[in-house]
Order: C-alpha cells, then structure tokens, then sequence
C-alpha cells in the first residue's frame, strides 16, 4: 500500500516535461501578445478600407486608438473632456465605453467613479443604448444612481470634488453591479455589439 502511495505523489518524468511545455505554450503567447499590441499599427487617419480590413477582434482597440490620436498633443483633463465631448455621439460612446470597461475590469465601478473618467458617467447610458448595449445602459444608469445619492450624502457639508469623494465609497455600494457588469459584459459581448455598431456606421468613424 505504501508503495502505491509513494509511486502516485511522484510525478512521472513525461508528466513533468508536459507541465513544463505547457507553461512553455502560455508564456509564449502571453510575450506574443505583448509584442504585438505594443507593436500594434495606430492610425491617425481611419479610412474604410482600415475597417473592412481589420478583424472584430482588434477593430475597437484600433478605432480607440484612432480617437486618442485627435486629443490635443499636450492636454489638461479638461481639455480632454471638452474635446471629446466636440466629437460625433458615435465617436463619444466607443472612447467613454472604453474608459469605462478599462476602470471596472480594472477594480469595478468604484475605480470608475474614484478616477477621471467619472465625468463622463453621466453620459455613458446612451452612449450604451447608442451601440446597442441596453442592459449594461440600464446597469450603468442604476450604478450612477446610488453614486449620485451617495455623493450628495458625503459632500453635504464638505468642499471636496465628486472623484476626491468618491475614493472613500465602500466597495460594497458598487459590488452588486460590478458582477453583474461582468457577466452581462461577456453574454451580451460589449465588444462584438461594438464592432457590429462600427461596420454598420462606418461613415462615423472614418476620416477621409
């Protein structure tokens, strides 16, 4: 019986060797990955000839791209936000729903409102129903809702800015729409309802 014992707790040379092509395997693609978006094209002119040829897979990054390229050189926050808000609706949905997914697959929607990006908050239920994403529109509306109350509640009598306030929001205010972000976001896929959006309004989005 101890023999048995003693045999299974030790790995098999073969199964060793398995272990150490398969994390071979994975950290070959991860560095692949890596390489090629931070070698990735980014266009400062789209065309629709661009976007015929680029893959759903990589069309959002490469239209987010194209938008950060018409932001002033050197910018204050609020010249960003002013900027962006001279763009098209079209344009203003694919940046804001980007800064967005970034902040809460980042640290959920508690970053999102603790950062820059919560100014655009108001703004992003439609820039959602805008591209067709009505669910994560209504989850978003319902999570600036408790945001808005809670803010009026803490800054009642200080003189502190919504983003310097909200870093001291418990996580848990924010949790409940955190998971279900998650889960709506990958059914529903944010990004391919972005990309369908994209190739049916081209003209939105290119340049010349």
């Amino acid at each position: 019986m101890g023999t048995l014992l003693g045999c299974s707790e030790k790995p098999h040379k073969e199964e060793k060797e398995e272990k150490v092509i398969v994390k071979d395997t994975v950290d070959t693609r991860i560095r692949k990955f890596l390489n090629e978006f931070k070698n990735r094209p980014i266009y400062r002119y789209l065309t629709e000839k661009i976007i015929d040829s680029t893959s759903d897979e990589k069309l959002v990054q490469v239209v987010f791209d194209n938008l950060t390229q018409k932001l002033p050189t050197s910018y204050t926050e609020e010249e960003e936000y002013e900027t962006i808000l001279g763009w098209s609706k079209s344009r203003q949905a694919i940046y804001m729903i980007w800064i967005l997914e970034s902040e809460v697959n980042n640290g959920g929607y508690n970053q999102f409102y603790s950062n820059s990006g919560a100014r655009y908050a108001k703004y992003l239920p439609d820039a959602l129903k805008l591209v067709g994403a009505d669910r994560l529109a209504d989850l978003t509306q319902r999570a600036n809702d408790v945001f808005e109350k809670e803010n009026e509640k803490i800054t009642e009598n200080q003189d502190s800015t919504v983003v310097e306030i909200s870093k001291f929001y418990p996580d848990y205010l924010f949790k409940r729409f955190d998971n279900d972000f998650y889960e709506i976001a990958q059914v529903d896929s944010l990004n391919q309802v972005q990309v369908d959006f994209i190739r049916s309004h081209k003209e939105k989005f290119i340049d010349y």
